[in-house]
């Protein structure tokens, strides 16, 4: 098992939910956090942490960024008109590698980050191996056809645990995508409750 693999399952434990939906996670067999003392951590939340718990869920689920550059999406989310909660949402749903990611090129966020990494992913023809590189609507983003072939590649388009979101014109045999609208929090198909509200409040106390 690699470091990233225990890091992923470990945030499932630590927040006792599957936020992936994956049916392989630890919660589904025990819903309690990681290390000994795992089954004592309960108690009545206080505001400061429900807040905090939905700040590190989202953030987890994005592939566990970090803490500089999600304050940013944070900052960014304030700034633009609108409901910033469902700004911060937006944003973090153009980051390329959950773009990737929601497309079914690969099976995982964290798989996501990597292939794009790799230069594996091009945006109008062009490549881009940024993750954090925010698609814009109307962007058609595809794999390079080299490695359209990849096994993993393949096996990721035929998972049956999700779907490709509908704010998407999705070409499966061709490995592309093109982003038709920036959705809202409601069409984001998240697998558990996600409360950005309670992540604004957080950052602006």
């Amino acid at each position: 098992m690699t470091k990233r693999l225990q890091s992923k399952y470990k945030i499932d434990r630590r927040l006792g939910q599957n936020i992936w939906g994956r049916p392989k996670s630890p919660v589904n067999r025990r819903e309690y956090g990681p290390g000994q003392h795992g089954q004592r951590r309960k108690g009545k939340p206080t505001d400061f942490g429900t807040q905090l718990k939905a700040k590190q869920k989202l953030k987890g689920y994005y592939g566990n960024i970090s803490e500089k550059q999600f304050r940013k999406y944070y900052a960014e989310a304030i700034r633009l008109k609108g409901d910033s909660s469902q700004n911060l949402v937006g944003l973090l749903e153009r980051r390329l590698d959950m773009v990737v990611y929601r497309c079914k090129f690969v099976a995982t966020i964290f798989a996501a980050r990597q292939f794009v990494n790799h230069g594996h992913i091009r945006i109008n023809g062009k490549r881009v191996n940024i993750a954090s590189y925010l698609v814009k609507v109307g962007d058609k983003i595809e794999v390079k056809e080299a490695s359209r072939e990849l096994a993993f590649v393949i096996e990721a388009g035929q998972l049956g645990e999700r779907d490709v979101p509908d704010y998407f014109e999705h070409d499966a045999a061709k490995k592309s995508a093109t982003m038709t609208r920036v959705p809202g929090l409601t069409e984001v198909p998240y697998p558990v409750q996600m409360e950005p509200n309670l992540v604004i409040e957080f950052y602006s106390r």
